[in-house]
């Protein structure tokens, strides 16, 4: 059976195809929220003409954008209609208890991302996501959310600081030399590269401390995992495709 995954955050959209378990596809997109429904069937079917895709069978959608959600509705309802269509929403059977004070208010890729780790890892975990936000999310030894935080993420860091800055401009995200920089680029790529590390292994060790627990897992994901991992030594897996793959444990839970 052919599963189509659609991640629609802020900034980015990953798309997604399944083949059973396997994902053989997938793309990163914008996430252009004046794009209409049928501009992203344009898109998406471009998409897989390119991986000589013919049919999908099922669908699963999470989307943390409410403009484009509504042409995601539109979408799925006129091209997906014979299709098992799975949207992550209240309602929507994830396998995930959330112990929050308002569940309603935890976003449909935390919800993804929790059930993808407590299904792929035995024991509690935390989920760093780092993406438009950098998002920390626990799931206990029983798989359920029980919390998180948020911060800014480092794209959004690195084009404030240019936008502010009179005399900083917009640089390469990348690894710099060193710490100690020797000039104006790589002070700011130091800045980030590593400033982000810090704050990563420093949420994350308090986390393990409130958790009072020796087998935690740490897992990295997002669009900017990679530009920190390196850096950081509380991260003890990498899983790029984690919210794809818990698209895909949601679709099989509401088949």
């Amino acid at each position: 059976m052919s599963l189509l995954c659609l991640d629609v955050r802020n900034s980015q959209t990953v798309v997604g195809v399944f083949d059973g378990p396997e994902l053989v596809a997938s793309w990163r997109v914008a996430s252009v929220d004046t794009r209409t429904a049928d501009e992203w069937h344009l898109m998406i079917r471009g998409l897989l003409a390119e991986r000589g895709i013919p049919t999908i069978d099922a669908v699963a959608l999470s989307c943390t954008v409410p403009a484009i959600l509504h042409e995601m509705r539109i979408l799925l309802e006129r091209r997906y209609s014979d299709c098992a269509v799975s949207i992550v929403e209240p309602g929507t059977r994830t396998g995930v208890s959330i112990l929050m004070d308002n569940p309603r208010e935890v976003g449909a890729d935390r919800i993804v991302n929790a059930a993808a780790a407590g299904a792929l890892y035995e024991g509690p975990c935390i989920v760093v996501d780092l993406g438009t936000a950098t998002t920390f999310d626990v799931v206990d030894e029983r798989g359920r959310y029980v919390g998180g935080a948020i911060s800014a993420g480092i794209g959004i860091s690195l084009e404030a600081l240019a936008r502010r800055g009179a005399q900083l401009r917009s640089v390469e995200l990348t690894r710099p030399r060193g710490v100690i920089a020797k000039n104006t680029v790589e002070a700011i790529q130091s800045g980030m590269v590593f400033g982000f590390a810090g704050l990563v292994d420093g949420i994350v060790s308090r986390m393990v401390r409130a958790l009072d627990r020796d087998d935690v897992t740490v897992i990295a994901t997002g669009a900017h995992a990679d530009v920190v991992l390196g850096e950081c030594s509380t991260i003890t897996r990498h899983e790029p495709d984690l919210t794809l793959i818990g698209l895909r444990i949601v679709a099989e839970r509401n088949a």
